[in-house]
């Protein structure tokens, strides 16, 4: 067969399969498509969908980082107000009676809780050395005033003699000497005898004013060693109780008002009810760098008595208050290292930790002399960790009230 016969029969072959195949209608292309079209659309619809979720889900986690607090703001306290302090109350004199001498106890004339007057009898010491030197002294400067009278007698005998050249000049002089060295001698026999007297006078323990005795700490025959060094302890202590001193320590925002004769009120817990005028006597004029307080003395009539020395008092007194003080809840403020501090939501939205100075404190709520400003917010519950420049969400309290 020839080469030409192939290539016919070939292409004939082809015709006639064509012709036999069955032919794809148009509307299966047409689906086919907008199948593909709908699945690209699915899938960028579901792409924006999660993209979407994931920006949200991270706009939500940073938004919940942000802690949400509850501000308050300091409330001001009025411009004149009762003021409350501690004080203990305190003899208007004390003071401890030591022995002056040595020697024993002989007797005690007076014991705690008795009210003496100034130059009363309180013991008796007995020194038997004191007595037996006392003694001595004296005999010893009556031997000097026997030396004396020779010495003055010599001297002026000599002097005589003198005069008519009967001695030499030099055994006058010496005879001189001798009679004012006599006079030194009896001087000081006297001093010595006026010492011991004095000691001898000691034995005898009188009240230095008047008062009341509180402490008694010795009995008959102990042994007293003079002065108040090493183990020796006061014999009696005497107080005197009317008046009763008051001390205290006014804060510095009050020291301004407290002036002298400034009336007080005076109430103890002991004596419930029962006020006890007093005035203001006299401040320390200084403040004091360590607790900012002016100290302050009130005297306060006791003459019957019912004031005791060391009882705890609280004085009250109203006064104006010259610069505006605040108060805030204790739980508004944190306690560190550094000094107290209160944490304050500034218009940026950010915590700012402010030092602030406290007064008084009323138990839930303090009072703050500085640092602090009406105008304030102040967060409630602040965390520990809570940093200075933090930002915060300011959230209403229960209740709907800010």
């Amino acid at each position: 067969m020839s080469e030409l016969e192939t290539v016919n029969r070939q292409t004939t072959d082809q015709t006639k399969a064509e012709k036999g195949a069955p032919r794809v209608p148009r509307g299966v292309y047409i689906l086919t498509a907008v199948a593909a079209v709908l699945l690209a659309i699915g899938a960028i619809v579901s792409f924006a969908t999660r993209f979407g979720e994931r920006r949200a889900l991270a706009k939500e986690t940073e938004t919940l980082a942000v802690p949400a607090v509850i501000v308050v703001h300091p409330k001001p306290e009025p411009p004149q107000q009762e003021i409350v302090l501690p004080s203990t109350l305190q003899a208007f004199i004390e003071s401890p009676i030591y022995a002056r001498t040595n020697g024993y106890l002989g007797k005690w004339y007076h014991d705690i809780g008795s009210r003496v007057n100034k130059g009363d009898l309180l013991a008796d010491i007995e020194t038997p050395e004191i007595d037996q030197e006392l003694l001595q002294a004296r005999a010893a400067r009556d031997q000097a005033v026997a030396q004396l009278d020779i010495a003055k007698t010599s001297a002026k005998r000599w002097e005589t003699l003198r005069k008519m050249d009967a001695v030499a000049q030099q055994e006058t002089d010496e005879r001189a000497s001798t009679y004012e060295q006599q006079q030194a001698a009896l001087a000081s026999s006297t001093a010595n005898v006026r010492r011991l007297e004095q000691l001898e006078s000691f034995k005898h323990i009188y009240a230095p004013f008047s008062g009341v005795l509180t402490k008694r700490n010795t009995d008959i025959g102990a042994l007293v060693n003079a002065g108040n060094t090493g183990t020796n302890q006061e014999l009696f202590d005497i107080a005197q109780i009317d008046p009763i001193r008051v001390y205290i320590d006014v804060p510095e925002v009050y020291a301004p008002e407290v002036r002298r004769g400034l009336r007080a009120d005076i109430q103890l817990a002991s004596l419930p009810g029962q006020h006890f005028p007093g005035n203001v006597a006299r401040t320390a004029d200084a403040i004091d760098p360590t607790t900012r307080t002016l100290r302050t003395e009130i005297d306060v009539p006791n003459r019957d008595g019912r004031l005791l020395p060391g009882a705890f008092a609280q004085v009250h007194f109203a006064m104006k208050v010259a610069t505006p003080l605040m108060s805030v809840p204790v739980n508004t403020l944190l306690f560190r290292a550094e000094g107290p501090r209160a944490a304050v939501v500034g218009p940026d939205g950010k915590v700012h930790l402010k030092a602030v100075t406290i007064g008084r404190d009323y138990g839930t709520e303090v009072e703050i002399l500085s640092g602090l400003s009406p105008s304030d917010s102040l967060v409630l519950n602040p965390n520990d960790s809570l940093e200075d420049g933090q930002p915060v969400q300011v959230a209403k309290p229960a209740g709907g009230t800010s």
